[in-house]
This record gives C-alpha cells, sequence and structure tokens, in this order.
C-alpha cells in the first residue's frame, strides 16, 4: 500500500489540527508503510529535524507571489475574518499547486490511496478530486459556534460574515467539488457530521476521533509518578496549556484563580499558562491588576502565576508531570488534544462542557463546567478547583480513570490500526468500481 497525505501544514509547533497530518505520516513510517507527503514550506526547517531520515518522501510547496500578496491583504483584518477570506484563497491556491504536484507523484511512485487530513473544517471545501486513485478527507471536526452566554466575545460583524459564509457552503462545495467526489469522509462526531453541507450529507461516512496521543512524548517519564512521592500536600501547581487566544477564556480562568486563592488562603497554589498568542501582554496586565504574583521563573516558589511561553511538547510533558491538574477553559474549542495529553500523564482534567473536551472527559476523569454565562462560569470554575485541591484521592482516581481511557481509546497506535483497516477498504472498493 502506498499513501500521500496533502496537507497545508504538518507541525508541532503550531499545535492543533496541523499536528495531525504530522502524527499519520510519523506512525505510518514507523511501520514501514510507503508513505509520502506534501506539504507547504513554512513548516520544513521542523519537518527536516524530526524526519531526517525521510526528507525524500516529503515534498515543499513554495510560496508564490500571489501567496504573498493574499497574506499581506489578510493581515490587516480581524484573525477569524482572515482566515475565512484571504486565508480561504490562500488554502485553495496552495492546494492548486498540491494538485499538480500530486499527479506527478501518483506516476512517479504508483500511489494507491490520497489522505487530506486537514483542514478539518466540515464546510471547507477541497481542491483535491479527479486524481484516479481514492481520496479519503478527514476527520473533519466543526460545527462549532460560541455557548449561547458567550456571544459578546465575537463582534456582531464576524458573526454575520460567518453566518453567511457557512449559508454559501452548500453553493461553495458543489463549486468545488473535492468533498463531493472524494470516496470517504471522516468525522469526529456526530456534531460534525451534522456540519457538513447538505450536498454531503448522503456521501460515505465513517466516524473516525479526530486527536490522539503519542505516548512516546507524553508518558516517557510516567514511572515516576510525582503524586506519589509528593510530600507537601498544601502545594498545588494547576496547568493551563494552550494558545493564549481570545476564545480559549484564559481570562475567566484568571478571575477564578483568584477567587481560588483567597477561599484557599492556607494553600500555595500556582497557575502556570504554557502558550503564546496575541493575548499574552493583556493577560499579565490583567494579572497584575488582580493583584496576582507574576513571575516568570519556574523555581520562585512565591509565584502564584507563572508565563512560561511556548515549548516544546516534551517539555509540557514535564510541567505537567508535576501538576495537580490541568484547567482548560476554551468556549470554542473543537478538538482539545491538549485534554488526552493531560489525561495520558494522569493528571485530572477540568474543562468546558462544550465541544470536542466534552468529547473526552467523563465524570471519572475529570469535572466539566457548563459555559452557562460569565459569572456562573467563573464560580463553577473556581469551585471545581477547590474540589480537586481538597480531594487528593480524588485527583489520584481521576487520573488513573483518564490515563486508563487514553490507552484504550485514544493511542495513535490503535488510531493508525483504524485508519489502515480505512484505507485498505478504501482501495478495494475503488478497485472494485475500476474494473
Amino acid at each position: 500500500m502506498k499513501v500521500l497525505i496533502i496537507s497545508e501544514h504538518a507541525s508541532l509547533k503550531f499545535g492543533g489540527e496541523a499536528a495531525l497530518p504530522l502524527h499519520y505520516f510519523r506512525v505510518l513510517r514507523q511501520r514501514k508503510i510507503d508513505v509520502w507527503m506534501i506539504v507547504h514550506e513554512r513548516t520544513k526547517t521542523e519537518l527536516n529535524q524530526i524526519f531526517a531520515h525521510d526528507l525524500e518522501r516529503i515534498f515543499f510547496i513554495k510560496d508564490s507571489f500571489l501567496h504573498k500578496l493574499l497574506f499581506f491583504l489578510g493581515k490587516s483584518l480581524p484573525s477569524r475574518i482572515s482566515y475565512f477570506t484571504f486565508g480561504f484563497l490562500l488554502r485553495m491556491l496552495t492546494q492548486m499547486s498540491t494538485k499538480k504536484l500530486a499527479n506527478f507523484l501518483i506516476k512517479e511512485y504508483q500511489i494507491d490511496l490520497i489522505h487530506q487530513p486537514i483542514p478539518v473544517s466540515p464546510k471547507e471545501p477541497s481542491m483535491i478530486y479527479d486524481m484516479g486513485v481514492p481520496i479519503i478527507i478527514g476527520p473533519m471536526n466543526g460545527g462549532m459556534n460560541y455557548p449561547k452566554g458567550f456571544k459578546d466575545r465575537e463582534s456582531p460583524w464576524t458573526h454575520l460574515f460567518l453566518e453567511l459564509g457557512r449559508n454559501f457552503s452548500n453553493f461553495i462545495n458543489i463549486l468545488i467539488p473535492g468533498k463531493i467526489k472524494a470516496d470517504l469522509l471522516l468525522v469526529a462526531n456526530k456534531r460534525s457530521k451534522n456540519a457538513l453541507p447538505q450536498c454531503l450529507q448522503n456521501k460515505y461516512i465513517i466516524e473516525l476521533v479526530e486527536n490522539g496521543v503519542d505516548l512516546s512524548i507524553w508518558q516517557q517519564e510516567i514511572e515516576t509518578n510525582f503524586h506519589a512521592t509528593k510530600k507537601n500536600l498544601k502545594e498545588i501547581k494547576i496547568v493551563y496549556l494552550g494558545r493564549l487566544v481570545s476564545w480559549k477564556g484564559v481570562d475567566l480562568l484568571l478571575v477564578a484563580f483568584k477567587d481560588l486563592i483567597a477561599i484557599l488562603s492556607e494553600y500555595k497554589i500556582t497557575l502556570e499558562i504554557i502558550g503564546e498568542g496575541k493575548q499574552r501582554t493583556v493577560l499579565e496586565k490583567q494579572a497584575q491588576s488582580l493583584g496576582l504574583i507574576i513571575d516568570n521563573n519556574d523555581n520562585c516558589v512565591s509565584s502564584k502565576i507563572a508565563f512560561q511561553g511556548q515549548l516544546s511538547q516534551k517539555d509540557c510533558a514535564q510541567h505537567l508531570k508535576s501538576a495537580d491538574m490541568m484547567v482548560l477553559p476554551s468556549l470554542y474549542e473543537c478538538g482539545g488534544a491538549v485534554v488526552l495529553e493531560a489525561m495520558a500523564m494522569k493528571i485530572p482534567v477540568i474543562a468546558t462542557n462544550w465541544g470536542g473536551p466534552a468529547d473526552y472527559l467523563d465524570e471519572t476523569c475529570g469535572i466539566l463546567v457548563d459555559p452557562d454565562s460569565e459569572a456562573s462560569f467563573i464560580q463553577n470554575l473556581t469551585q471545581a478547583m477547590e474540589k480537586l485541591i481538597l480531594n487528593p484521592d480524588l485527583r489520584k482516581s481521576m487520573g488513573e480513570m483518564g490515563y486508563n481511557k487514553v490507552i484504550n481509546q485514544f493511542d495513535w497506535e490503535k488510531k493508525i490500526d483504524r485508519i489502515l483497516e480505512i484505507y485498505l477498504n478504501s482501495i478495494s472498493i475503488f478497485n472494485k468500481v475500476a474494473i
């Protein structure tokens, strides 16, 4: 079996959906599967380091003058509007170049199947079609809106623009028929299936979880269990892991954290915020205005909040290893791979009962907080953190249950087992139809 992965990005540094094609390529190559990948050159340096022995299997699309022009024009727009306007044109332009290169590789290497894992948006069309081999797209994951009580997080203009785009998605997918002509569509959940444009609802669709966990990173030191040797139960470490953007709700976490340390004044509680983004400066100023001590030195025993910046996955695992819980207060999270990564480290998770985290967590391994209103959300975040702090045995049992759930359901190795079955079945069906 010879597989070609087509992707806009493949990167652990970019985070989010960009990590998915990288993991498909990584595990397939570990299993000696003949797989190639086409990706934009902006991830070239990282991929050269990770796949030093497989560089001949990775092909990069370079920026043209038109790429650079579209990127420049989109910079002045709000990020979400830019993504769905000039960003969309950029992705279609990249896919046009990708399609030309893919046609060459199909002939050169006798490719049996094409897999396009991202973009994960159910409504975004694909330029990859009529390639002479079966094409699989997904798993797609979307169909998200802000919770009702948080609509003001999105400007009226942004909301209006996105709704118009969604309403036109059926027409766009007919005009650019990659998903209509695909042999198989993968969706992460029923929400994403329902979000597919009407023209795709009768397609051959299989449900497959979007995210997985690379246990070689997130479990490499699990044997030296921090929680089993911890001596001072009054010292608590809470971790947030993710981008610092408005829809992640970190500003709400800071308010909840201030309330928490007021309630549990006898504890020394540290909140580590790991990640970078446009909101970092705003969040640091907010923490200062709330009277919280900020320190970027992880060894400072008096720090209450530590902004750690962006770290490698290996370093993130080290920080999680010494954490008592992870909190993800995101209000617009389709996936939430960090939830699974914390579970793999035997860390209980507090997350918003909205979107992706609700697909992973249950009452045995974490706490889901309903996003009914800003005031109640902050209060319930505080209460959830307080509950876990006051119940070490509960933290331990939730960590164990989360670990078992990841091992059984979200290991990338098990995910690749399933995707290989899907590949083989798609090739078989395609060849029978061709005959």
